[in-house]
């Protein structure tokens, strides 16, 4: 035996036993940084467009079991599953419209598919003579948002493809006549969004000819504002019945709302409230 051999270290089972538990220790915590990573980026991404019938992202997110089998059924190839540096909830089902709108399948074979609830399939769902049938128009994946300075209808360019592509055609996108203020004697053919009918399909987003789409779909909450419970539309029967569990007792008091209106308003006495 050489003087080598005879130098060469023995591992013992004890000095194994520590090597692998210092390795697997220090995998972890690589991954659990690179895990952490993603979870920041998802956090700070809050753009994302879900299947029809997607519940509130809190609830969906807390509900989707990442699956996959929503994507499977799109007969499109619509539907993304989030992956490592997509900068989106881990797992979870998404679109891009500009890339793949979603094709509006009246069958909606993406939401029955969904083992937990998710993808609601009440939501999405109408009665017709007494029975309930899917109803893809009900959905509400986002709300399309109209770019004026960068849409070449507002310049005075003949252009309606946001308004062709739309499935709902004169429903969710209309055209309005508009006089042409720099030429005077033009008449403008913009394209306006009906939110109440907007489905968040991104066919609109898709056809748009500009570069980089004039028209384009947001979440709903973030496209739109939000206006609150103080405000009613006297207009809308069905925004008044919010007055119908609503105190009529309740009234501000003041020295001025004692008297008739023709008393204060034709008093040249300034009445102060208190």
């Amino acid at each position: 035996m050489s003087n080598l051999d005879s130098k060469k270290p023995v591992i013992t089972k004890r000095r194994r036993f520590l090597s692998v538990m210092a390795q697997s220790v220090g995998l972890s915590a690589l991954g659990g940084m690179v895990w952490t990573g993603y979870i920041e980026e998802a956090k700070s991404a809050p753009l994302i467009l879900r299947p029809p019938g997607a519940k509130p992202e809190t609830d969906f997110l807390r509900m989707c079991i990442k699956c996959g089998q929503c994507a499977e059924a799109c007969p499109f190839d619509t539907l993304l599953m989030a992956k490592p540096g997509d900068k989106k909830p881990m797992g979870t089902p998404y679109f891009i419209p500009r890339d793949v709108p979603c094709y509006m399948c009246t069958d909606i074979p993406c939401v029955p598919v969904c083992p937990t609830g998710a993808l609601d399939e009440e939501s999405v769902s109408s009665v017709v003579e007494g029975e309930k049938v899917l109803d893809i128009n009900r959905s509400k994946m986002g709300l399309a948002v109209v770019d004026e300075e960068s849409c070449i209808a507002y310049w005075g360019i003949q252009c309606d493809a946001c308004h062709r592509a739309c499935p709902l055609m004169d429903e969710a996108i209309v055209l309005e006549y508009k006089r042409n203020e720099r030429t005077g004697k033009h008449a403008l053919l913009i394209p306006k969004v009906i939110s109440e009918a907007c489905t968040g399909c991104g066919l609109c987003e898709r056809a748009c000819v500009t570069e980089k789409a004039a028209i384009f779909v947001l979440p709903t909450e973030i496209a739109q504002g939000k206006v609150g419970g103080y405000y009613i539309k006297g207009w809308d029967p069905k925004d008044e019945k919010r007055l119908e569990n609503v105190s009529t007792d309740v009234a501000t008091r003041t020295k001025r709302s004692e008297l008739a209106p023709q008393d204060y308003l034709n008093s040249d006495e300034v009445l102060f409230d208190d």
